[in-house]
């Protein structure tokens, strides 16, 4: 299994002015996993600490922040001698440890040479706690499920997606049906490791589903684990709405589909907890499509998506039938998977996606995105029918922008000029 975000970790390594690296994501995305291949690649030697699971771990913080005693524990908890630059030191489910993540201050100010990298599933809650965090003495870096180019590699082997990878659009065209067939299983198995690995080696679609069941399950142990009783219904109600909230034409989050008079005072804080717990992304929309997006960002009007494009397939109940044989997967969903697709691509490109909207008319646009250059307005497709007005009429009447609008489609590639057409199986080429 190969996870293009160990090129980043490799860039972490060689930076002279490199910190404590402070790994997040939601439970089950990969962390442990990436952070061992990375210290079998990359090092001579690994001092795995799980700080929840090993009760010393625990205690491994508290009578004070001596590096020199603290790596003597490790020592003696992983019987790996922790050497600068030579031994890659892992501190997994950190936040579980009294005082873990404010040491890492005193890695980086008195014990820079050794190479210290931190992780757990719910960090990212912590980060918006009352613990004290050590700001602007640790580098930190995100993980997300594995994207579709991730996907193709597993399921077809390095040396075709390494062909595909650099092929033309003419290529991929050719091979469209096969693209097609894994981009249907990719919505139905998703992207969580696990479920991934297990699907490449016994091909067992009902063993996807369980897999993707006990994903779930943990999740909703974790907000009974570290919310309130009042907070966990509430984050609970959250997550359950979410595919009828998708389901939506418009895909705009509504607080009335979690219950009949919901408001949004009572759920502001569940859905930031889902957020940091990384659980759900939020997509904001901006009222205008002009440089930079965020001053134009209207935080009150948002969409909600899952994670993973699987585990939101298994939240709805989809059948594998529906999802994986004929154009179910593309038509009969009216393009909730498909925009939860493309959201959980751009998200992996650390890209960060709003949307646009007129709010007198039913004009809409997916998604807008911000490279380097220009704004980009992205139109998603489910399917070949490609018929709607909302990207031209707003390119047209906006000449002075000079936008080029791209849309995503099960079409081949072509370039009108106003805007390039880019079948949904290749998005992983862009950006």
């Amino acid at each position: 299994m190969r996870r293009n975000v160990i090129q980043e970790l490799r860039k972490w390594k060689a930076r002279a002015d490199r910190k404590p690296l402070i790994l997040l994501g939601a439970r089950q995305v990969g962390k442990t996993w990436l952070m061992k291949e990375f210290g079998k690649t990359d090092y001579q030697s690994v001092a795995y600490v799980n700080c929840d699971e090993n009760p010393m771990a625990k205690q491994m913080f508290e009578p004070d922040y001596d590096i020199n005693r603290i790596l003597l524990t490790v020592q003696a908890l992983t019987g790996v001698k922790v050497e600068p630059g030579a031994t890659l030191l892992i501190l997994d489910e950190l936040q579980e440890t009294p005082r873990g993540l404010h040491c890492l201050k005193y890695f980086y100010e008195n014990a820079p040479e050794y190479h210290v990298v931190a992780a757990g599933s719910l960090l990212g809650l912590s980060l918006n706690s009352q613990q004290s965090f050590p700001v602007g003495k640790v580098d930190m870096l995100r993980l997300y499920p594995m994207d579709f180019s991730e996907f193709l590699q597993a399921v077809a082997g390095d040396e075709l997606f390494d062909t595909l990878n650099v092929a033309d659009y003419k290529t991929l065209d050719v091979l469209a049906p096969k693209l097609t067939s894994w981009l249907r299983q990719y919505y139905f198995v998703g992207g969580m490791p696990e479920v991934v690995a297990s699907f490449v080696e016994k091909q067992d679609l009902d063993e996807v589903r369980r897999k993707q069941g006990a994903i779930l399950d943990a999740y909703r142990k974790d907000i009974s684990k570290h919310a309130t009783k009042n907070e966990a219904v509430r984050i609970g109600q959250v997550l359950d709405s979410l595919p009828s909230q998708l389901a939506k034409e418009n895909r705009k989050f509504v607080y009335g589909v979690i219950r009949n008079g919901a408001r949004a005072a009572e759920y502001e804080l569940a859905i930031q907890w889902l957020i940091d717990a990384g659980l759900v992304h939020k997509v904001s929309r901006v009222s205008e499509l002009r440089m930079p997006l965020k001053f134009y960002e209207d935080r009150s009007i948002f969409k909600l998506f899952m994670l993973d494009c699987g585990l939101l397939s298994c939240m709805s109940g989809a059948s594998a039938a529906q999802m994986l044989v004929g154009e179910n997967a593309f038509v009969e969903f009216k393009g909730a998977f498909t925009e939860q697709f493309v959201l959980q691509q751009l998200v992996a490109k650390n890209i960060v996606p709003y949307y646009w909207s007129n709010q007198k008319t039913p004009a809409e646009i997916d998604f807008i995105v911000e490279t380097s250059e220009r704004v980009v307005p992205i139109e998603v497709k489910a399917e070949k029918n490609v018929r709607a007005r909302s990207l031209s009429t707003y390119i047209a009447a906006h000449q002075e922008l000079a936008l080029k609008g791209l849309r995503l489609s099960m079409l081949p590639y072509v370039d009108q000029g106003w805007m390039e057409n880019v079948p949904l199986y290749s998005l992983f080429k862009l950006f």
